[in-house]
């Protein structure tokens, strides 16, 4: 029962929290629209024109300008309210403004705090189920941005309230200017913090036989995201400070045939890698041979394929090459193929080639690591240095290592067998 009473007083109070946040942001938004928007002297006289036609701008505007109208006279109503002694003035500032100045930075702070702990106790309960609980996506994505968030309303509300001066320079326009980029970048950062905890819980979600695959996708993905985001966010900030991003979208299309022939490569190495998540010649993992280069998969990028070869050094391959080169993937073998040939003395007679292959035959077959279905053990060549035995089976293992370690102890015990007949070491001729 104690349990539950606390989760419901957390979350009763994580919802008062919630509100009390949204409206201290929604007030500082407001201020902020009001102070961007307040012309700097009355408009001329101008004769009246026509009534603008009936539309969705013409109706939102209709129902935003009695609100910010509504704010704007906020300051002079509360002037008339407070007790006298508030009206005095400290510098050009009255008492009332410093108060409630004060009491905006100090809810904000609060109400930062209040956030920044109820994330932190969301963190730890979800902790458990952290792969497949969105609410722990959430706070753990937004917990420091929502509260630095709630943090610059409270500063945008005290700084609304505060009479900051116009003349020699335009202090309040530059103000609010500073703070519009910097809520664009507090909510550029929450943005970023989602799609990495997102895309690492769709990874862990994947599992299992796709989880090269996730690991394959997931920086592409989250790089993919993120440019995108910051492009939109980009012109989300030219559209606040007063630019046109119509005209800037138009000087970007001029200049699009040329960026186009700058960025060909880029864009062929680009559609490279897409032919790679489409066609899946390989995996995160897996050991390659593309062109003259060998080596295990370490990553797939939108510029390139890195691949760390045996002497530990990383390669880079354009996605462009990758995409028009002969892929083998040593890791979809299903087994490896052993083909060596053994050397008897040229003195050994016929008895002892016989006796050479059976005991070649059985040392193949008695061995774990090796195939039993394609044995094959031939005596097929003369020489003047001797007799040469043709070797062939399959490894079961396909990982390079368990094939070399087999292989080892399969050449062992074919020089142990031979030892015993009198036929020597098995050298090769």
């Amino acid at each position: 029962m104690d349990r539950i009473t606390a989760r419901t007083f957390a979350g009763r109070a994580a919802i008062a929290a919630g509100l009390l946040g949204l409206a201290l942001i929604l007030a500082a938004a407001a201020a902020i629209r009001l102070e961007a928007q307040e012309p700097a002297s009355a408009p001329a006289a101008k004769e009246p024109s026509a009534p603008p036609k009936p539309g969705v701008e013409s109706s939102l505007s209709g129902a935003v300008a009695p609100l910010q109208e509504a704010v704007g006279q906020l300051p002079s109503e509360i002037e008339e309210r407070v007790p006298s002694w508030t009206r005095r003035q400290v510098g050009n500032v009255a008492v009332w403004q410093i108060l409630v100045a004060a009491g905006f930075l100090g809810v904000g702070y609060l109400l930062k705090r209040v956030s920044d702990l109820l994330c932190r106790r969301a963190q730890a309960r979800f902790q458990a189920n952290a792969g497949r609980r969105f609410d722990y996506f959430l706070a753990r994505s937004a917990g420091k941005p929502l509260g630095y968030l709630i943090l610059l309303g409270g500063v945008a509300g005290a700084l609304w309230v505060l009479p900051l001066p116009t003349e020699p320079a335009d202090l309040k326009s530059l103000v609010f200017a500073v703070l519009k980029v910097l809520v664009v970048a507090d909510v550029l950062w929450f943005l970023f913090r989602a799609v990495d905890v997102v895309v690492a819980g769709l990874t862990r979600l994947a599992g299992g036989a796709e989880s090269k695959l996730g690991g394959q996708m997931a920086p592409l993905i989250r790089k993919a995201l993120k440019v995108i985001i910051g492009i939109v966010c980009v012109l989300w900030v030219v559209q606040l400070l007063g630019y046109s991003v119509t005209s800037l979208l138009a000087g970007l299309g001029i200049g699009g045939l040329a960026v186009a022939l700058a960025l060909q490569d880029t864009l062929a190495n680009f559609f490279g890698s897409v032919f790679i998540f489409v066609d899946r010649p390989f995996q995160v993992g897996d050991h390659v041979k593309i062109g003259d280069a060998e080596g295990t998969v370490e990553e797939v990028g939108f510029r390139s394929t890195r691949i760390r070869t045996y002497p530990a050094s990383l390669i880079s391959i354009p996605n462009k090459t990758v995409a028009s080169a002969t892929i083998e993937n040593l890791s979809k073998m299903p087994r490896r193929r052993v083909m060596q040939t053994v050397g008897l003395p040229a003195k050994a007679g016929p008895e002892d080639v016989e006796q050479a292959l059976a005991a070649i035959r059985q040392a193949v077959a008695a061995d774990p690591g090796v195939d039993a279905g394609g044995i094959v053990v031939r005596f097929t060549d003369f020489s003047a240095a001797g007799l040469s035995i043709l070797v062939v089976y399959y490894t079961k293992a396909a990982a390079y290592d368990e094939h070399l370690a087999a292989k080892e102890r399969v050449n062992l015990a074919v020089m142990r067998r031979l030892r015993d007949l009198g036929l020597g070491g098995g050298a090769p001729t």
